[in-house]
């Protein structure tokens, strides 16, 4: 069932997709509406309280609290088929979780990994620089981590 993100346990499941490029403004409102129709579809099949955000029209975020009622494989399939369809439909990347999201000013910047370590080797972003960890697994986890420091996440490991 669909609930309000209020409403999702902090233990709730994260699925992350960032996408390659910021969606036009041509497509956000097309969108939304294949989401929240993706899940009414969805939640009709399966019965765990989902979610969802769409931030910097670029990241498309789902939250499953499966605590009553486990998320089965055939379930996750379901979410990832619809993703590789946006894929195709939008020609973005939004699986690829290798890839750096970062922010630069304003705005929301998509780098492969080896471009991000380039990047923090020529000083153009520091450890003080805003990352975003798509690896993150829990409700809790993403609203305390999702968006933090280089300095404070697995990142780290890339400053020299």
């Amino acid at each position: 069932m669909i609930v309000e993100y209020s409403k999702i346990s902090d233990s709730a499941k994260v699925f992350i997709y960032p996408s390659s490029r910021k969606f036009y403004t041509t497509e956000i409102e097309e969108l939304k509406e294949k989401i929240q129709q993706f899940l009414e579809n969805w939640s009709l099949h399966n019965t765990p309280n989902i979610s969802h955000k769409f931030l910097h029209n670029r990241f498309i975020v789902f939250f499953v609290d499966d605590s009553e009622a486990p998320l089965e494989n055939n379930a996750i399939d379901t979410i990832v088929s619809f993703i590789l369809t946006l894929e195709t439909t939008h020609k973005i990347s939004l699986l690829d979780k290798m890839n750096v999201c970062f922010k630069q000013g304003k705005y929301v910047q998509y780098k492969e990994l080896k471009d991000f370590k380039k990047l923090l080797k020529n000083r153009a972003l520091t450890e003080k620089s805003i990352v975003f960890d798509n690896l993150v697994s829990s409700k809790l986890d993403f609203d305390n981590y999702w968006e933090t420091t280089i300095a404070d996440s697995w990142y780290n490991r890339f400053i020299k």
